[in-house]
């Protein structure tokens, strides 16, 4: 019969026998927690960021921005684009904004048209066939609105007592890449989509209204 002397040695001897059995294991994980701690320390703390205002949803051209229309995206601060509004509410876009894209000066008319806009009319950014034409115009200017066929020599009534909004800057709103110029004005909603079609399939020219 073992004294228990023995039995003591016996279990300390298979404690370190599974002790050094085991101690790669253990050494492995011991290393990898020390690497991960580490790695932890060293990464670099995530980027900064900046709020930006950017459509909720997709946007047409002439539409005046409600904050309805609009949400907050965290954007890292060193790709915040250049021209970024903080509050276009009640601003018209120039131009469509897609969903999730920030609202920069460049997609906006100017200040105050909403204000300007008569009443009963909404804003519409429409493309003059012959940009000359546009450098004529000023705001307030009441016209009417001609759509002309040159192959079929024919001309088609489009609005009436249309009034100038804004005149966009050509070269900020990337408008040098088109014919034209465009021109931003206040119509009745039931001229929006023929002077939208007539815009794309013809030529759209102007006379002046009488006071």
């Amino acid at each position: 019969m073992d004294s228990p002397g023995r039995r003591i040695a016996d279990t300390l001897t298979e404690v370190r026998r599974r002790v050094l059995r085991r101690r790669r294991p253990i050494a492995a994980l011991l290393v990898a927690g020390a690497v991960a701690a580490t790695l932890h320390t060293l990464a670099p703390p995530p980027p900064a960021t900046t709020a930006v205002r950017v459509a909720g949803r997709d946007l047409p051209a002439g539409h005046v921005l409600a904050a309805g229309d609009l949400v907050d995206a965290a954007v890292p601060s060193g790709v915040v684009p250049d021209g970024v509004v903080g509050t276009p509410e009640g601003r018209v876009l120039a131009a469509p904004l897609r969903a999730g894209e920030a609202v920069t000066d460049v997609r906006l008319v100017g200040a105050g048209l909403a204000a300007a806009q008569p009443p009963g009319t909404v804003a519409l950014p429409v493309r003059l066939a012959d940009a000359g034409q546009a450098t004529l115009l000023t705001v307030g200017d009441r016209l009417d609105l001609v759509a002309t066929d040159p192959r079929a020599r024919t001309a088609e009534p489009l609005a009436s007592d249309v009034v100038v909004l804004a005149l966009p800057d050509g070269r900020h709103a990337g408008d040098d890449a088109l014919p034209g110029r465009l021109v931003v004005v206040g119509l009745h909603s039931s001229d929006v989509y023929r002077v939208t079609a007539a815009a794309v399939a013809a030529y759209v020219t102007y006379t002046w209204r009488r006071s």
